[in-house]
């Protein structure tokens, strides 16, 4: 793997830092306590073409490689993780599953507006019922003639309030992960309720929904992929969505370093800096590393789906290892604030938060060491 950056990706890593020092991070703590993000941010992130990285430009893409976007990715989640996770879900589970599966009508119809933040994408998977076991949903979809009617609900849909198209993943056949099929289904489809979701723990200013389908009626051409073939559709979404996840852990570590080291430089206590003192240089470095060796896991990630390589097991590696040492550097870096840390005034405490359910979605801890392990051994503990 080459650790060597390349012009391009300087330039766009440089372009991502500007745009989120001067656009986001100002006004992160405010997005926060309103529990909503400035919605015109999609727009200024089409724009400089945030939203269009790794899609080709005919479909109204900025193109780039996986490290491009992965840096991008780093410096949104430095700023702000909320507004990574909706750059994450419109462009790295929905645009890039309709470039990979979908048809001309579909690009055409849906991957220049969501590249240019006219549109936002949400990625319909989890249920209020079905979370890590993804294959047990119950939403169903049943043919009526040359349609299909979507009844059933999803939970915790990120975006979901405010995207135009959701990428529903609905039971079509037998039970179990072969008989779901992918549809693409416009936002303002009659029967299609949306509930967005407030008092979240974390990632306050991200719009998440529950989502009702309540006989919801879409044509044969919003299928997405080959009938049945859905949670393939979900499962290779997830594995890059992963490196997504674990680019934005790096981000937030980051954040959690700079404030840090800024405060320990500041803070004196005993006549001197806390800086001088031993534990909290052990503080200090410990997040360094995590920082570090997450972020060398992403790039690894990364390198691997430019290449053409596998990357599954090296994207749960990156997303197993990057949301637990964001966790790790928010407790370290509140640590080092003390008292100052628990109050909102400063930012590692929503740091702390936003890091949290980063464990949770897109595979929780726990099922990534399952599936790593049997990666490693071959034999399947799931079951």
């Amino acid at each position: 793997m080459n650790l060597e950056l390349s012009e391009e990706q300087i330039a766009v890593r440089q372009l991502a830092a500007e745009f989120v020092a001067r656009e986001i991070a100002p006004h992160a703590a405010d997005w926060d306590r309103a529990e909503s993000v400035d919605r015109s941010i999609v727009s200024r992130l089409g724009d400089l073409g945030f939203l269009g990285l790794t899609i080709p430009e005919e479909y109204g893409g900025s193109a780039g490689d996986h490290l491009a976007y992965a840096l991008v990715l780093e410096e949104l989640g430095r700023g702000d993780s909320a507004v990574r996770g909706i750059v994450s879900v419109s462009l790295g589970l929905v645009a890039k599953s309709i470039n990979t599966y979908g048809d001309e009508d579909q690009r055409n119809r849906w991957l220049p507006a969501l590249t240019s933040g006219q549109a936002l994408g949400c990625f319909a998977l989890t249920e209020p019922g079905s979370g890590s076991d993804a294959a047990a949903l119950t939403t169903r979809a049943e043919r009526d003639g040359t349609d299909w009617v979507i009844n059933g609900s999803k939970m915790f849909i990120t975006n979901g309030t405010w995207a135009d198209v959701a990428l529903v993943f609905a039971r079509t056949g037998e039970p179990g992960h072969r008989g779901i099929t992918a549809f693409l289904v416009p936002t303002d489809t009659p029967g299609l309720e949306r509930r967005e979701l407030h008092g979240k723990l974390g990632l306050r200013g991200q719009p998440t929904a529950e989502l009702i389908f309540d006989a919801v009626r879409v044509p044969e051409q919003a299928v997405l992929g080959p009938e049945g073939k859905g949670f393939s559709i979900a499962l290779a979404a997830l594995a890059k969505g992963r490196m997504s996840v674990a680019a934005g852990c790096v981000g937030l570590a980051q954040a959690c370093l700079d404030a840090a080291v800024a405060y320990a430089k500041e803070r004196e206590q005993f006549g001197k800096p806390i800086a001088a003192h031993q534990l909290v240089q052990d503080l200090i470095a410990s997040i360094a590393l995590d920082v570090d060796a997450a972020r060398l896991l992403v790039w690894r990630v990364a390198d691997h789906i430019d290449r053409g390589l596998p990357f599954a097991t090296e994207s749960s590696m990156a997303k197993l290892y990057a949301s637990e040492a964001a966790v790790r550097a928010a407790n370290d870096a509140l640590q080092v604030f003390g008292g100052y840390g628990y109050i909102d005034e400063y930012p590692v405490s929503k740091y702390l938060r936003d890091a949290r359910v980063m464990t949770l979605y897109e595979g929780t801890s726990q099922v990534h060491k399952l599936l790593i392990g049997r990666a490693l051994t071959g034999v399947a503990a799931f079951t």
